[in-house]
């Protein structure tokens, strides 16, 4: 009688053959594909990118429709390996593939990026086109690929041997201690930017003593993570931004925003630093200038009571920055037809005194990304640190006049002073969001809106009747409270708004005067 064999030695035979067979079966199991492919897109746009700098990444999705599983004989680029287009294919990176596996009713993912050196074609922007192709002959289906590449200036730090980058002395701490930041000085061919070509900013570049940064009407300035524009004590900023004979267009206003060209970073807060105008920095201007999407837009510092004011600025607007679009420490700042939308913090913040007057200005925050913790507009004249260091400022003026303040709270004025120092402040024409439901703020004086050496013809709780806060569009709708509402005198001043339109004949408060075609 035979001897008999444990069971377990049956499993690890009959599994054995399970293997072999599947190997042996592959080509059987899987026949090729024949031109019935589905895509998520028949063109995958990459939008614009920067010249030599490297995109973000982008989807396509491949169906399998049918019922029988596939193989893909070849998936490549048409251009081959001489391709700027790169591939990742389920997981695998290159430009050509083949015998690609697509089980029935099954989909693949491939990921398309590209970096491309405009410099190349002798252009400064160039439309650059490939396909992914499936399969050969008969059977041959693509997906298009296109992308902008834009050539552009680069201002970056340079490197020592030891691949540090140059850094920029910012001041000492509390402690004593430097505060760097990286960056480098311009030089005197890098103080003026035409509209040529875009600039692409990393690190911050620094306007030294004696210098002024010019910028032409029409540049685009971009900014990497952690960037910015640093004007130091005795240098200036020109912007010279101008008004389209089409303003929809803004085709000459100056546009600062950051690098991330895709949609998807089109309202994202907090993608750059600020444009930063140190104390001691003077003469700076700024006419139709769009700062979106820094950290903060403009922290302006400087002198309260200095003859001319640190910074005058017309017909510009400065939203979606991820703390305060307009931060100034007792500065003098002249502005009007200047719009400040919507930030994580504060629109504008007059902080620690200083001189302002604001006329035609729309100080709007309709915030909705997350908590907001801060108003429309705050002014104040002293900080405590927290740390036992208390600072202190005069409030010489601070003159708002055919201003909006408004917002998505219930109050977005505040107004805080330390009793001590100069604490000067007028509402001309205005109208205010304030609407204090907790008579928090019953027996504050500075709140007074009877008092007529601070608030003259002031509208309280209005409706607005903006077109589109969530996309700061702060223009007046029809119904607007705003509407010839403004004071005479001071329209007159200001005969046009933001966008051009005249305001001498019922001048609407805010920068932008109602118009039926807007």
């Amino acid at each position: 009688m035979g001897k008999k064999i444990p069971s377990y030695c049956y499993v690890l035979w009959l599994m054995s053959l399970l293997v072999l067979w599947s190997s042996c079966r592959k080509d059987f199991e899987f026949e090729p594909a024949s031109g019935n492919l589905a895509f998520s897109k028949d063109t995958v746009f990459l939008d614009t990118i920067f010249s030599n700098i490297g995109s973000g990444t982008y989807a396509l999705k491949v169906y399998n429709t049918t019922n029988n599983d596939i193989e893909i004989p070849s998936i490549r680029l048409r251009e081959g390996t001489a391709s700027g287009y790169r591939l990742n294919v389920d997981g695998d990176a290159g430009k050509e593939f083949s015998n690609v596996e697509l089980l029935a009713k099954d989909s693949l993912f491939i990921f398309v990026e590209t970096t491309f050196d405009v410099t190349t074609t002798g252009e400064n922007a160039f439309l650059y086109t490939d396909a992914i192709q499936f399969n050969s002959g008969d059977d041959l289906q693509e997906v298009q690929l296109v992308t902008l590449v834009q050539d552009a200036i680069f201002i970056f730090p340079p490197t020592d041997m030891n691949g540090e980058k140059e850094t920029l002395l910012l001041g000492l701490d509390a402690d004593g201690a430097e505060i760097r930041v990286e960056g480098i000085t311009l030089e005197n061919d890098q103080l003026t930017f035409t509209n040529e070509k875009p600039y692409v900013i990393y690190g911050y570049a620094a306007v030294p003593e004696n210098a002024t940064l010019t910028i032409d009407p029409g540049a685009r300035v971009y900014f990497h993570e952690n960037s910015g524009i640093w004007v130091q004590e005795g240098a200036s900023i020109s912007v010279n931004g101008a008004l389209s004979e089409d303003p929809e267009l803004l085709e000459n206003q100056v546009i600062f925003e950051g690098d991330r060209l895709e949609p998807a970073f089109d309202d994202v807060p907090g993608q750059w630093g600020t444009i930063w105008l140190s104390e001691g920095s003077n003469n700076n201007q700024i006419n139709h200038l769009t700062i979106k999407n820094a950290a903060i837009g403009l922290l302006v510092e400087g002198i309260a009571d200095v003859a001319n004011p640190t910074l005058s600025i017309t017909n510009s607007q400065i939203y979606n920055s991820a703390s305060v679009n307009l931060w100034a420490r007792t500065a003098s700042i002249e502005g009007s037809n200047l719009v400040l939308g919507n930030a994580g913090a504060i629109s504008l913040y007059c902080n620690l005194g200083g001189s302002y007057s604001f006329t035609h200005t729309t100080i709007a925050n309709y915030w909705s990304k997350s908590f907001r913790g801060g108003e429309a507009l705050r002014i104040d004249n002293e900080v405590d640190f927290q740390n036992g260091q208390i600072a202190v400022g005069d409030l010489t003026r601070a003159a708002f006049t055919n201003t909006i303040i408004d917002g998505n709270s219930f109050v977005e004025l505040a107004l805080l002073s330390n009793n001590s120092n100069d604490f000067t402040f007028s509402f001309t024409n205005c109208l205010i969001q304030f609407n204090d439901t907790s008579g928090a703020l019953d027996d504050n004086p500075l709140y007074d809106f009877e008092n007529s050496t601070r608030y003259n013809n002031i509208l309280l709780n209005e409706d607005l009747d903006f077109l589109d806060t969530a996309k700061n569009n702060f223009r007046i709708g029809e119904s607007s409270a705003a509407r010839s509402n403004a004071q005479q005198a001071a329209a007159q001043l200001i005969p046009t708004d933001i966008l051009g339109i005249d305001r001498t004949v019922d001048p609407a408060i805010g920068a932008y005067q109602y118009a039926p075609d807007n």
